[in-house]
């Protein structure tokens, strides 16, 4: 009889140490791909949050910023997204103002940039060559920073990385559809 509780306590003491055995190897082993779980350098020095957006929405904002840049300025303007980009503004030319509008097309570049590629023109009524109309306005109006006016090539290129943005936040534009109102564009918050 001494034998058969002997033996039931080797096999209960046998069952207890390999539960004990696999517990522990349980908790001590590191789980699978655990390298890769845990956090890493940033790949890069922002993160990209992509953003859809509408005409209305954005002829709000952008005009919102021209009015904070182009505070001190005697000149007036504002920009209305269309079908197409219209810039509007009033022009002192010797002792007269002219009413202004020019109609851009605008093309998302691949590196996030805007150009506004200049369509039709009308100030006053004359009847000025275009790339004249861009050196005056380049020279009068007090244009954001990251915007060129290049009036030999009749284009307002924007570089949209160049906008001086709160927290360093940056912009790349993906797409501008405008009759179709499909807007997208990128927005670049600093992680570093």
């Amino acid at each position: 009889m001494n034998n058969k509780w002997k033996v039931a306590f080797l096999i209960l003491l046998g069952i207890n140490l390999v539960v004990l055995i696999v517990i522990c190897s349980l908790a001590l082993v590191s789980p699978k791909n655990y390298e890769n779980s845990q956090l890493k350098e940033p790949l890069s020095d922002f993160v990209s949050f992509h953003v859809k957006s509408n005409k209305d929405d954005l002829n709000q904002l952008i005009n919102h910023y021209l009015q904070e840049q182009a505070a001190g300025s005697p000149i007036n303007y504002r920009l209305v997204l269309g079908d197409e980009v219209e810039l509007y503004g009033i022009l002192p030319v010797l002792s007269d103002n002219l009413n202004m509008k020019i109609s851009f097309e605008p093309i998302a570049l691949k590196n996030g940039d805007l150009v506004l590629k200049q369509k039709k023109i009308s100030l006053g009524r004359l009847n000025l060559p275009i790339s004249f109309v861009l050196s005056v306005i380049s020279e009068s109006f007090r244009v954001p920073q990251g915007v060129e006016i290049r009036p030999n090539d009749k284009l307002v290129y924007i570089h949209m990385q160049d906008i001086k943005l709160k927290s360093d936040m940056k912009i790349k534009v993906d797409q501008i559809d405008l009759p179709k109102d499909k807007i997208g564009f990128s927005i670049l918050v600093p992680v570093k």
